[in-house]
């Protein structure tokens, strides 16, 4: 895990702008977790008991598990919030404005509960689950943009989380601008994913 610490530190300074345009066109070519139809969604039974993945109501949690350093841990997961950005602030965050023209930044705050399992000392890979969508598709994940926002904490800093400790962390992806639904996304590994839905006027 130090070597992926060391490589969002150096991305830091600027943010970089990945998957930009396998994210924007691909949506219909997607498949696995992230590619959950609109039909699949609105099958399950109802936002606030989907039971391995779907749609949760507004502060309802998610319970997975993921295999960390020192053996499995389960996880509570909730997605506080998306905050939405400006165009303007999304230029700003990349070295290419002309990549971001259109866009702005979505940043999912999203708070995990180590719920059972050991303690973790070097850091914790279940913010990888996460992933941000915009109408149905999903966004461009921006490196390094959410560690410097406030009340985010970095993945790789938590030296010390034990059971029925909380942390929050956040990704960042840019989405189209004026996108009417913003949704959070986690999974387990090759699991479907839980969404929860942010309107946006």
């Amino acid at each position: 895990m130090p070597h992926r610490k060391t490589a969002l530190r150096l991305a830091a300074p600027v943010a970089v702008l990945a998957l930009a345009l396998t994210a924007c066109k691909g949506g219909d070519e997607d498949s696995g977790a992230d590619a959950k139809s609109p039909a699949t969604t609105e099958a399950s039974p109802s936002p606030s008991e989907a039971a391995s993945g779907g749609e949760l109501a507004t502060g309802a949690s998610a319970t997975g598990k993921v295999a960390e350093d020192p053996g499995e841990v389960t996880y509570d997961v909730v997605a506080e919030k998306v905050e939405v950005g400006t165009e303007a602030e999304a230029a700003k965050a990349v070295a290419d404005a002309a990549d971001v023209k259109g866009k702005v930044l979505a940043t999912a705050y999203i708070k995990y509960t180590h719920k059972s399992g050991p303690a973790l000392t070097e850091g914790s890979d279940v913010h990888d689950g996460a992933t941000v969508f915009a109408d149905g598709q999903r966004g461009s994940v921006l490196v390094g943009a959410s560690e410097d926002a406030a009340g985010c904490e970095d993945p790789y800093d938590v030296e010390s989380w034990k059971q029925g400790e909380s942390h929050v962390f956040c990704e960042t992806y840019v989405i189209p601008a004026g996108a009417k639904s913003v949704e959070a996304h986690w999974s387990e590994e090759d699991g479907e994913p839980y969404i929860w839905k942010f309107p946006q006027k």
